[in-house]
């Protein structure tokens, strides 16, 4: 008996497009509309179909704007449409979990964005429904699907460092600093789950881990230096109980050291930087902002008798996504990667893509290492 899981196999390896829904698919510079549209857009074997929105006359709008002709006023209908086959969840964290559950009892794929839950428990709960539905799913974790990290993934197994002795990131979160935009007052409240520990932090860890490997151990400190941010509409203060301050150190496979500090707001010098030193090499990514999953990298690298490091170009295998420019599109880039392994996994019963069951790894990690 064919499954909805194996349905969105069959469809993808027959080279008809996988009829996409998004949730959160706003007119006003919303995350789908700066990363999943124009990803979706990109990437041949998805065709986006349907949209939601908080009300009817908001969703229509935004389906005259983006060309969409089927635009719902609830998720429960967006789900409903016989012509989504993959429900993409991008809204605010807290109302992850009920949309995953109106998505999976339609018996729909989908593709959830990061944090997958508000805390772990929630993140199990989205888990346990999937494999019951057995439907393949998505978290967006979408670092490791940057041909950056590919390409950084490909070197170290190849040996371009020799032996990995240590690691270090230092990142910038862009909120959770001295101002907030109107749009952005949620982040700052640590209660709604989106925080620099769970969002920046913990993309660019998943991101370590998908080259280097899980963490052995792993000791977190999140840090609450500033207690407000001052909205940069009113002048007014905001508070912020979220942690502006998140160091991480600990050891990797094989013993190499890892070390991560990640600040809030930005900073004046580096805002991305990840260092891996070897015994043979080292290699160098870094990025205007500290989020790697949205952002233009460059990589560099220097081994043998170089002292000094060398731009590495990444190589066309790796950039899958030819309509896409990585600087130009960088919040797209990574997303448009993560569909595009996505379709392979499924036309090939690979899982290069990180599911629902590799989201509560990722929770898990971060919870349980958080002194």
């Amino acid at each position: 008996m064919n499954t909805p899981g194996s349905l969105l196999a069959d469809l993808a390896r027959s080279g008809r497009p996988i009829g996409v829904g998004v949730i959160g698919l706003g007119a006003h510079g919303s995350w789908a509309e700066r990363s999943h549209l124009p990803a979706l857009r990109a990437v041949p074997g998805f065709e986006l179909r349907a949209l939601s929105a908080s009300s009817k006359r908001s969703a229509e709008r935004s389906g005259h704007k983006h060309g969409v002709r089927r635009a719902f006023g609830t998720a429960a209908e967006l789900a409903a449409c016989d012509e989504v086959d993959l429900v993409v969840v991008a809204v605010k964290v807290p109302h992850h979990r009920q949309l995953v559950r109106t998505a999976l009892n339609a018996g729909k794929s989908v593709l959830c964005e990061w944090p997958l839950g508000n805390g772990l428990a929630e993140a199990e709960d989205m888990a346990r429904l999937a494999r019951a539905a057995a439907v393949p799913t998505v978290v967006g974790l979408q670092a490791r699907s940057h041909p950056a990290f590919a390409y950084t993934r490909h070197l170290v197994a190849d040996g371009y460092v020799g032996e990995v002795l240590s690691t270090t990131v230092v990142g910038s979160g862009g909120a959770w600093g001295a101002t907030v935009g109107p749009a952005d007052h949620h982040v700052l409240d640590a209660a709604n789950g989106a925080t620099l520990l769970t969002v920046p932090f913990g993309h660019a860890l998943d991101g370590v881990a998908s080259v280097l490997g899980e963490p052995e151990e792993l000791r977190i400190q999140a840090v609450s230096r500033r207690t407000s941010a001052v909205d940069t509409e009113t002048g007014r203060p905001v508070p912020m109980t979220a942690a502006d301050q998140v160091v991480a150190s600990g050891r990797l496979p094989g013993g190499a050291v890892a070390t991560f500090h990640y600040r809030g707001g930005t900073s004046r010098g580096t805002n991305f930087r990840w260092e891996i030193n070897g015994t043979e090499g080292d290699l160098v990514l870094t990025a205007p902002v500290g989020h790697p999953q949205l952002s233009a990298l460059t990589l560099e690298g220097g081994r043998g008798t170089s002292t000094a490091l060398a731009p590495l170009t990444v190589p066309e295998a790796h950039a899958r996504v030819p309509r896409l420019d990585p600087r130009a599109d960088a919040p797209a880039y990574a997303v448009a990667h993560a569909y595009q392994r996505f379709l392979d996994d499924l036309r090939e019963g690979t899982a290069h893509v990180p599911d629902f069951a590799h989201g509560v790894v990722r929770h898990r990690s971060i919870e349980q290492y958080l002194l």
